[in-house]
């Protein structure tokens, strides 16, 4: 290299591309472009409408718990042959997730869990205070609800069930509350009359537009002179040490100093290509959101024996959750949507007459629940952030700073608290 182009490579801005427009992708590109780097933030869809626009809205810091916890297995029949169950195969697509599902059954080992939670508890630290901070900073505070989350169960045979998780979050100093009926009521005077104890995380949040707050994040991050471009970005290929872009129109050939995969589940065949083999599936999940009903109640509800997360949003209540593992192609099974209004509509008798709209999307989840942020090994300027599952929105700020702090050369607050939280 001419020693003077050199020279001006060491002054100019860190060109970066960020691949994947999502709460994550948009988070990092913010991150960096306010710390000076030049950035383009890519996705083949306009930034949050893919699974970031129909998530529940929660900032769970409490979440240290994995998905495969002990006792796992015992689900498996159900997950085969029960299309509601909470947590559901596809029959067709088993061969291609078998992999998968045997590293997500052996994550539930004891040790496996509480290494999982440990590194968890790290990326959470502090992503409600985040959040907060984000939302004042863009404009936008009247999107952060500060009222908690509340756990119901029926009878303390059904608490028993979910033990583990909570011993994990006090293990972990979560603070939580344990209410009966009468304190259930005071909350939430609508909460159906069968569920009998509460668990209630005083200090979570919800935010009541995840589209919107997304989009917020774009917009200032496009007033502060990020690119933002609609391209399926297809592969990655080192050329010397820049990364050039295979992708539709525009973006075709470009070239970046470093690249950040944050394609949610997409990230999985964009690289292996390059020998990276991620353990990464596509959890779909599914949300009915009644038009109107956003009163009905005033906080985030989780009916935790059918794993459905309720929330109020800006335009209505959203009911989300489930599991079902099916793959990118297949199309929507609209019995899982159905049964999430179904059972919002026999819990919540003002719902009944509202309509309700339906979506899905493709949370992108590692068999262990943590997460993939940093570089990727043996490829320099090459950068992960994904696997989120079902908290991208918890942890995009964190992870962006994560991303930023590294690839700047900067030290990593988070990486350090995860190395003292597995340490302990």
């Amino acid at each position: 290299m001419d020693p003077r182009n050199a020279k001006d490579a060491a002054s100019r801005a860190r060109r970066v591309a960020v691949v994947g427009a999502g709460v994550v992708g948009t988070s990092i590109a913010l991150a960096l472009r306010k710390r000076g780097a030049d950035v383009t933030l890519l996705d083949r869809d306009e930034p949050g409408r893919g699974c970031s626009y129909g998530n529940s809205g929660a900032i769970s810091p409490g979440s240290v718990a994995p998905v495969a916890m002990p006792g796992v297995t015992a689900s498996v029949p159900g997950m085969l042959l029960d299309p509601e169950s909470p947590l559901f195969l596809r029959w067709r697509y088993l061969p291609r997730a078998l992999p998968w599902l045997l590293r997500f059954l052996a994550s539930a080992n004891p040790a496996r869990v509480e290494a999982s939670a440990a590194r968890l508890a790290a990326l959470h630290a502090g992503a409600v205070e985040a959040h907060e901070a984000m939302t004042r900073e863009l404009g936008v505070p009247e999107l952060l609800l500060k009222r908690g989350h509340l756990h119901l169960y029926p009878d303390d045979a059904a608490l028993a069930k979910d033990a583990g998780g909570w011993r994990l979050r006090q293990a972990y100093g979560v603070k939580v509350e344990r209410l009966d009926r009468a304190g259930i009521e005071a909350l939430e005077p609508n909460a159906p009359r069968h569920y009998r104890v509460g668990m209630y995380l005083a200090d979570h949040a919800t935010i009541l537009n995840p589209f919107r707050y997304v989009q917020a994040m774009a917009r200032a991050f496009a007033a502060a002179g990020g690119r933002i471009v609609r391209t399926e970005v297809k592969g990655l290929q080192p050329r010397g040490s820049e990364w050039m872009l295979q992708a539709s129109g525009e973006a075709d050939g470009a070239s970046f100093d470093d690249v950040v995969v944050a394609g949610g589940a997409w990230s999985r065949a964009l690289l292996a290509p390059l020998g990276i083999r991620l353990a990464l599936e596509t959890q779909r999940g599914y949300h009915a959101q009644f038009e109107g009903g956003g009163s009905v109640i005033s906080r985030t509800v989780v009916l935790a024996d059918r794993k459905i997360f309720l929330a109020p949003m800006e335009d209505g209540l959203r009911a989300g959750g489930t599991v079902e593992i099916a793959g990118l192609a297949a199309p929507p099974d609209e019995r899982r949507a159905a049964a999430l209004a179904r059972v919002a509509r026999e819990s919540f008798p003002a719902l009944r007459d509202l309509p309700a709209h339906t979506w899905m999307g493709h949370r992108p989840c590692m068999p262990d629940s943590v997460p993939v942020v940093g570089a990727a090994p043996g490829l320099a300027g090459l950068w992960l952030a994904t696997g989120h599952g079902h908290l991208g929105l918890t942890d995009s700020l964190n992870t962006a700073r994560r991303i930023a702090d590294g690839l700047l050369g900067q030290p990593t607050a988070v990486a350090q608290r995860e190395a003292t939280l597995a340490g302990a």
